[in-house]
């Protein structure tokens, strides 16, 4: 009963904005074994060391790249294909590519973060519309089927599914071109 209260209840701060996902699972977790719901041994046992270093390597490496310029570098030289790339289709594979790279190098967020103004910027310089572009980026950025460091669900998933770092590759990369090839036709189609 506790279990099930609890997790409502972390359902619904989240729901309501009450909280950031983050943190009301940590407060429904400190809850369950304040409570004893679950024995602190046990939640203990369940963490997964391999994904804790996985997170905070990626943390680490989003960072130095953020701070090193080269994710900036990477994103700025999207703005040079408008100079030799005249179709919007090949515009839109490469924005969103370069999206999906950055995404699983660094998080979704980030990557969004430093690709919009460059969409924005290629949109400007192309005459492409700009919603169709920052919709491209927004697509890229939630296309993390590469690595289990990408998204914070892939990472979980690796921990407790026993997956391989080859195996996101293996099953990401047909997701990947797929999202390439369909996002490069429609958005020039809608926008």
């Amino acid at each position: 009963f506790i279990t099930l209260v609890t997790g409502g209840a972390m359902l619904a701060a989240v729901a309501v904005g009450l909280a950031p996902l983050v943190i009301a699972i940590m407060v429904a977790c400190g809850v369950l074994v304040a409570s004893g719901a679950l024995p602190f041994r046990r939640a203990l046992e369940s963490l997964d060391l391999d994904v804790l270093i996985i997170v905070a390597s990626a943390i680490a490496v989003g960072t130095a790249m953020e701070q090193s310029g080269v994710a900036a570098m990477v994103a700025s030289s999207v703005v040079r294909i408008h100079a030799w790339v005249a179709a919007p289709m090949l515009v839109v594979a490469v924005l969103v590519v370069a999206t999906i790279v950055l995404t699983e190098l660094i998080t979704n967020v980030a990557a969004a973060a430093l690709m919009v103004p460059v969409a924005l910027d290629v949109a400007l310089q192309t005459g492409m519309d700009p919603t169709g572009l920052a919709v491209t980026v927004a697509i890229g950025a939630s296309a993390s089927f590469l690595t289990p460091i990408g998204y914070q669900t892939n990472t979980i998933v690796y921990g407790l599914g026993g997956y391989r770092f080859g195996d996101y590759w293996r099953l990401g990369l047909p997701l990947s071109v797929l999202t390439v090839a369909s996002t490069s036709v429609i958005i020039p189609l809608l926008w």
